[in-house]
């Protein structure tokens, strides 16, 4: 029983690709658990060979899985495979076209392949939404790297899905066009399509999702909404400029994990949970240290994606020492 509730369900979702030549098979996805409601922008994260695309392209119809179950918009992506790759829209990371083709044509050739009859295409419709009507009947090898990412979203939107996976959509893309996709995407969410986003740009994830997901070595080793994950880090620095320059710091806020930095200013690290703004603003106050400014910083998304993926990295290289120091045991004994 699928719950209409979500856009993707995704369970012990698993792909082994078989080594070349005498290497070991390399288990790209391990068990993904996902899921992902209806009309939310949801982030995919995870470093270089974590497993994002072979997780996008199971979803696309374009990598058979090892085991496991995908259902996107309500469709079983094994038993109705049309259906379920008529739901998705991908929009990929490598740029491609057809050199000899205008945006148009290739428009109206991707729309026919859904079978969607010229009548019903949204053809200039769409190329004026991504701000391409003026070049629709330019080869397409003219235009900008920007254009042609715009034109990627454009191909991937021709058949109306009700999801869009946006894989490193803005790489390499300057900031001005960058702001432009964001914006165009974020119309898109408000009239109800539920965009899959996987970026390296952690402040991007962090400013559009309303849910993150990280994944490294094939594994999700985080899902929360993007408000949970920030809470997870409970680090807070507070930097105070004093009015008159301190000689030393005083050992009461050398207890609260303070320190003075080249400036003279005051840096205080520590966690909200076990210490407050107010109870060290106090303590200054008792001190009689009269305050010129001061300034809080929260911790980050990349805060976060550091330290999960730093941790994996240290367990797994645990288990590899103690499957190394196993192997060696047995070898002596044989031996």
């Amino acid at each position: 029983m699928t719950d209409p509730q979500l856009a993707l369900d995704i369970r012990g979702l698993e792909k082994t690709y078989a080594g070349a030549r005498g290497e070991p098979p390399k288990h790209a996805l391990k068990g993904i658990d996902l899921s992902v409601e209806r009309g939310r922008i949801f982030g995919l994260l995870g470093p270089n060979g974590a497993g994002k695309s072979t997780l996008i392209n199971i979803l696309a119809g374009l990598v058979r899985k090892s085991a496991g179950s995908a259902i996107v918009w309500g469709f079983d992506i094994d038993q109705q495979p049309r259906n379920a790759k008529a739901s998705i829209g991908i929009v990929p990371q490598e740029i491609y076209f057809d050199a000899f083709f205008s945006p148009r044509e290739m428009l109206d050739l991707q729309a026919g392949f859904y079978g969607i009859a010229p009548g019903d295409r949204r053809t200039d419709e769409i190329l004026a939404a991504v701000s391409l009507l003026d070049k629709a009947d330019s080869y397409t090898r003219n235009l900008s790297g920007g254009m042609k990412r715009r034109l990627l979203v454009a191909r991937a939107m021709v058949h109306n899905p009700p999801i869009l996976v946006l894989d490193e959509p803005t790489a390499g893309v300057d900031v001005e066009l960058r702001q432009n996709l964001w914006s165009y995407v974020r119309k898109l969410n408000r009239l109800g399509v539920t965009i899959v986003l996987t970026t390296h740009y952690l402040e991007e994830a962090e400013e559009l999702c309303d849910e993150i997901a990280i994944i490294n070595h094939g594994e999700v080793v985080a899902c929360d909404a993007t408000a949970n994950l920030l809470n997870r880090l409970d680090k807070k620095v507070i930097t105070i400029r004093p009015l008159c320059a301190l000689a030393s710091l005083p050992q009461a806020l050398v207890a609260m994990g303070g320190c003075l930095n080249a400036a003279g200013e005051i840096v205080i690290r520590f966690s909200p949970s076990h210490l407050s703004v107010g109870e060290i603003l106090q303590k200054l106050q008792e001190l009689a240290i009269r305050i010129a400014d001061l300034s809080t910083e929260e911790s980050d998304l990349e805060d976060i994606f550091l330290q999960l993926t730093s941790v994996q990295e240290t367990v797994q290289e645990s288990a590899q020492e103690s499957a190394q120091k196993s192997a060696q045991k047995i070898q002596a004994k044989g031996a």
